[in-house]
């Protein structure tokens, strides 16, 4: 079948790095035009320069709706439509409920929740005048719950419910609205979490198949594209985690908490102990982001 990309301008949030720039690099080499929206400019225009000719980049932050406007403006300004949408930027604090610093919580509420509603708002009008497609990024994290990602976990599931109102808005407007649910893509983010803490491993390594596996940046890219393609209602990195998906109240049953309780009773204190230690309640690299002036957008 032949691709349907050529010639579409897609904007990506969270495009510096990680998922956002692997999607770029696919969607670019399928013929689609792409303006990358980050908060890291010198990323963004290297990412950029490596699409080759024709493609944008905009530093903004996604909790900021003026800087955001001035993105998708500025995209309109440079391609003249927008026919895609992927709200792709998201970060992961450190740290349970209890012991977890508020404002990691309330940050990753608003980068992965606030963000996704500024970036799918403003890029509508664009989108419903190419009757597009919206690609909003939630988790396995959204219907698998774990220990230690309460944050996450809660503003991935809103996401993805909010991505279902979404679609029931549009759809007699003729906009296509996706989310997608990816489990541990090999990222900084994911790599980052694996360096500061020893019990994230711990736990990695405990849960059942197949909400362990790892996953290649370069697989999710693909993955990613192909939605923006066929313009999908769900996409699972890996595929196999759409039994997740139809086993959504697995996670939290009596089984799973009897074979995790064990575990449970270590690792968490270990985490709240590791996290302490840290100082900080996101990676090193993200926690320089956090600390940037409101004027640009996060990354995953």
């Amino acid at each position: 079948m032949p691709s349907t990309t050529p010639g579409k301008v897609v904007l990506i949030t969270g495009a510096a790095r990680g998922i956002g720039a692997q999607t770029a690099r696919e969607l670019a080499r399928r013929g689609a035009t792409l303006s990358l929206i980050g908060l890291e400019p010198d990323e963004l225009k290297a990412v950029a320069a490596e699409l080759g000719e024709g493609h944008t980049w905009f530093e903004a932050d996604v909790t900021d709706p003026d800087s955001l406007q001035t993105a998708i403006d500025g995209t309109i300004a440079a391609h003249g439509r927008l026919d895609a949408v992927i709200a792709n930027a998201g970060i992961a604090p450190l740290g349970t409920v209890l012991n977890g610093d508020p404002h990691g919580f309330t940050k990753t509420v608003d980068v992965n929740l606030n963000g996704v509603f500024h970036t799918a708002r403003l890029a509508l009008p664009h989108i419903i005048e190419q009757r597009g497609y919206v690609l909003i990024v939630s988790s396995l994290s959204a219907f698998a719950p774990i220990g230690g990602m309460a944050a996450y976990t809660a503003s991935k599931a809103g996401a993805d419910a909010l991505a279902s109102a979404l679609h029931s808005e549009t759809q007699h407007l003729g906009v296509a609205v996706g989310t997608a649910h990816p489990s541990w893509i090999d990222t900084d983010l994911v790599r980052d979490m694996k360096t500061d803490l020893r019990s994230y491993s711990e736990m990695r390594k405990r849960l059942p198949w197949p909400m362990h596996a790892t996953t290649t940046v370069e697989k999710c890219g693909t993955a990613f594209a192909n939605a923006v393609e066929r313009r999908s209602r769900r996409v699972y990195v890996p595929r196999s985690i759409m039994l997740m998906h139809w086993l959504r109240n697995l996670p939290s049953s009596k089984l799973v908490a009897r074979l995790m309780a064990p575990s449970l009773r270590k690792i968490m204190p270990q985490m709240e102990a590791e996290v302490a230690a840290l100082g900080r309640s996101f990676s090193a690299r993200n926690q320089a982001l956090q600390g940037k002036p409101k004027d640009p957008a996060d990354k995953s």
